[in-house]
């Protein structure tokens, strides 16, 4: 009887201990991912009505990370489903996070702290997710794809150029639904391991980041403690990837590992998230030199929401970081990357995305050239990359 009573006890303690961590990882999802000032949204008419007729993609947010269910709209966080739906876009880049360092920060992180580890832990995934970054990888590609499935038809998991172009017909038909392609932030998550594409691939990724906050076995990051380039491992990753048709993001990556890759690439890059030095000069943002690279590359850079990105706290900031990387890389080459649920605040949740559509009129931009900037440049490079079948 006094065995039961103790394992009775013991099993209590865990059931509290696993509430306990779960709220505490919901609080921390809600304090990171803050929307200020947010609703309500209150566009112009002209705003509205072309804002309404866009096709707009977003190449970079990363919900999959907190346990949310993405079918219904939340008050906590930037995006799910509904609100993307409300928000216009057609078309989202659900991006994976599979480690951050503690205190992490855009100058200088080694890799010897994990704070997606307590994360995984709080919100309770499988164990196998708890000690392995490729495992936690193929746990959100799987919670993308069981979202899909439930989501009665209004999302779209994309794996192929022939599925892409056959959501865009749909779409035409049917503006409930929106689009979703799988994207992963830093190589670290393939442990060292070449073969590690091809189990990505063959679990719905069609890009890779080559870095996020430390550098890792493949390349340096922007943010790391040595920031150096394409290691022989990276540079058969580069080869790897575009056999299979994914598409290479530099977002987070350093100048050498941006130098390195774009020496080797044969297909069109993108910068998935990021700011511009011109408008926001920190390390996180990209340089003039950047922006002429990407753009003779055939590529595309996706202007982030977030204060470090814009040195604002408004869509007009946005707007004068989208206008000064045309200026320099050329209308064919920007686009939206917002970083949502990245651990950001923003002016927005992805329901207010008009915010961006009214601030790139006044700041002068034509329709045909908001169209380019909203999605048309990022589904130029995902048809130039994507498998065909």
């Amino acid at each position: 009887m006094r065995k039961w009573i103790v394992l009775g006890i013991v099993a209590v303690l865990v059931v509290g201990t696993f509430i306990g961590l779960d709220v505490a990882a919901t609080r921390a999802g809600r304090r990171m991912n803050g929307v200020h000032p947010g609703p309500p949204y209150t566009p112009t008419k002209r705003g509205a009505a072309l804002h309404s007729q866009l096709f707009i993609t977003d190449l970079h947010a990363d919900p999959l990370l907190w346990n949310r269910d993405l079918n219904e709209r939340s008050k906590d966080g930037q995006v799910d489903v509904p609100r993307l739906l409300e928000g216009n876009v057609s078309l989202q880049i659900f991006s994976v996070v599979t480690k951050t360092p503690k205190h992490m920060n855009t100058e200088r992180n080694d890799d010897t702290t994990d704070d997606v580890q307590l994360l995984a832990f709080a919100q309770r995934w499988p164990p196998s997710a708890w000690f392995s970054l490729k495992a936690r990888a193929l746990y959100q590609a799987r919670k993308l794809e069981d979202l899909a499935e439930d989501s009665d038809g209004k999302l779209v998991f994309m794996r192929t150029r022939a599925e892409l172009e056959q959501f865009l017909i749909e779409r035409q038909k049917d503006r409930n639904k929106v689009g979703a392609l799988l994207s992963l932030e830093g190589m670290h998550a393939l442990e060292g391991k070449v073969e590690a594409v091809d189990d990505l691939y063959a679990a719905g990724f069609r890009m890779l980041g080559f870095a996020h906050f430390f550098d890792n076995e493949v390349s340096g990051s922007a943010h790391g403690m040595k920031k150096e380039g394409l290691t022989e491992l990276g540079r058969a990753v580069v080869k790897r990837m575009e056999e299979r048709g994914m598409t290479l993001d530099l977002a987070h990556s350093s100048r050498k590992t941006f130098e390195d890759v774009l020496a080797i690439a044969t297909r069109p890059v993108v910068v998935s998230h990021s700011g511009v030095r011109g408008t926001c000069d920190n390390n996180r943002n990209l340089s003039d030199s950047q922006l002429r690279a990407i753009a003779r590359n055939g590529g595309v850079v996706g202007i982030g929401y977030w204060s470090t990105a814009t040195c604002g706290k408004d869509a007009k900031a946005i707007a004068r970081a989208i206008r000064y990387a045309v200026s320099v890389a050329g209308l064919e080459h920007v686009g939206l990357g917002s970083d949502f649920d990245g651990a950001v605040t923003t002016p927005f949740d992805t329901a207010g995305l008009v915010e961006v559509t009214d601030a790139l009129i006044a700041e002068g931009f034509g329709e045909g050239e908001i169209r380019k900037i909203a999605g048309e440049n990022v589904l130029r490079v995902l048809r130039a990359n994507l498998p065909a079948q």
